[in-house]
């Protein structure tokens, strides 16, 4: 489908499957359709009495939805998952897949503001178009300490002060609306040779905090356990290490510092337990084919029985 492949390619679509261990007449929730191809393997996957819930709030993603029965489509954001899945009537589900981050798609249209190679696009950089605040408040709203903080906590940039000190200054004389507007007020620091990652650390600081990515994927790993059956599977795949952070030390301890919680036996607390003890990364081959799977990190885990 065309628009599928506007999006983008499945990433690691095999391991995901495998991670899911389908149950042919389950019940399963992809919380991030997107283009739709991990929800297409699982409807193939899926018998005439299985049902797949898909979640996505990017009106776009609506173009992809296949015409299917089995398919309950939900378009809204995953962070009430539980609440959604209730009001259905569609509790509990025997696996749940989130694929994180942000399409092919959606960095590729200029005026979504994703993408830093678009220097007349809008930062706009919402998921959820019709709601919440873009870039560019946060940018020309937010103070000093503000803007550090998510440049140092979501980017993980060393500078953050200095890059917020300049954004201040920069606005008061001109409003940063459009990306040519932030590479000018960044351009002191802006490497001569690196600045590709320069700027996707700083788009991706400015994305987090627009979307509150870190809490929505908090909300949703604290509802996973009564959402799923037991030994049911999760199965998350993350693009950056904060993402990456919180799920594995979900898996291992049910929190999100990673503390582990014993009993008076001195048996673990927790609610799911790891079934890749190690992370799961794409193959070589996939490297080849798809260079959006070479940041990916595959984390499954099942429900305690």
């Amino acid at each position: 489908m065309k628009m599928e492949n506007k999006y983008h390619a499945p990433v690691m679509l095999k391991e995901c499957l495998e991670g899911l261990a389908i149950n042919p007449s389950g019940r399963y929730v992809d919380v991030t359709f997107g283009g739709g191809g991990h929800s297409r393997a699982i409807l193939n996957a899926l018998g005439k009495d299985g049902i797949l819930i898909a979640f996505d709030q990017d009106e776009d993603a609506k173009a992809n939805l296949p015409n299917d029965k089995r398919l309950v489509f939900i378009d809204q954001n995953f962070e009430f998952i539980g609440n959604h899945l209730r009001y259905q009537e569609l509790l509990p589900v025997d696996g749940i897949l989130a694929d994180l981050g942000v399409s092919s798609h959606q960095f590729d249209e200029a005026d979504r503001g994703f993408s830093f190679r678009f220097d007349e696009a809008d930062l706009d950089m919402r998921m959820d178009t019709s709601s919440g605040s873009s870039a560019a408040v946060v940018l020309n709203e937010y103070s000093e300490k503000q803007l550090a903080d998510i440049f140092y906590q979501y980017g993980e940039l060393n500078q953050s002060k200095g890059l917020a000190r300049d954004i201040i200054l920069y606005r008061t004389v001109q409003a940063i609306k459009t990306v040519g507007h932030l590479k000018e007020a960044l351009k002191k620091y802006t490497p001569k040779f690196g600045d590709y990652k320069f700027f996707a650390q700083v788009f991706q600081a400015l994305r987090i905090e627009v979307n509150r990515e870190m809490e929505v994927l908090k909300s949703f790993l604290s509802q996973v356990p009564e959402v799923l059956k037991p030994e049911g599977r999760l199965v998350v795949m993350s693009y950056h290490s904060l993402e990456d952070r919180l799920v594995k030390n979900f898996i291992a301890s049910g929190n999100f510092n990673g503390e582990l919680d014993k009993d008076f036996y001195g048996n673990l607390n927790r609610p799911m337990e790891a079934i890749n003890r190690k992370v799961v990364t794409a193959s070589d081959e996939e490297l080849e084919i798809n260079p959006r799977s070479r940041s990916a990190k595959l984390r499954i885990a099942e429900k305690a029985s």
